[in-house]
């Protein structure tokens, strides 16, 4: 079974509105759960014995940050970096690294302000504008989703 087939399989269950189905074939088995919100898939092949997570929707792994204006009444002047893939948010390129930008460093367009690990890549995540960083909003080390705000940006 290629990863085609797999893919239309995990379409297929997610608009069934079925919650669960099992496939087992010869040498591969394949569970697929689905929720409120996304759709799991677990693929244990008889060599490996290891359960595999497979996205529901392919994973753009360089995509540019689109800065966009935060419409809440405080931050309406700042602009918004958000993530452009699904991973890992960092604030540093290694543990005993400093943190690409914090409150109040000053960012050109193209200065790399995180990186974001998706699928053991680390992607660097760079700036779409110059200004200075006023609020950080992600954790580091923690998941964000696809265009999940991360920094607000003051351009003035």
């Amino acid at each position: 079974m290629d990863i085609k087939e797999i893919q239309n399989l995990i379409k297929f269950v997610a608009k069934s509105g079925a919650s669960e189905v099992k496939l087992e074939m010869e040498d591969i088995k394949i569970t697929i759960k689905t929720g409120s919100e996304k759709t799991e898939t677990t693929i244990v092949q008889a060599a490996q014995m290891a359960p595999i997570q497979q996205p529901v929707a392919p994973v753009v792994t360089e995509a540019p940050v689109a800065p966009v204006v935060n419409n809440t009444d405080d931050d309406a002047k700042y602009i918004t970096i958000k993530s452009p893939i699904i991973g890992t948010f960092y604030r540093k390129s290694a543990p005993d690294k400093p943190s690409f930008v914090e409150v109040g460093t000053k960012v050109n367009a193209g200065d790399t302000v995180c990186i974001i690990e998706a699928m053991k890549l680390f992607n660097e995540i760079e700036s779409e504008v110059s200004g200075k960083i006023v609020k950080v909003l992600v954790d580091d080390s923690s998941p964000v989703e696809f265009d999940q705000p991360l920094f607000l940006v003051d351009p003035s």
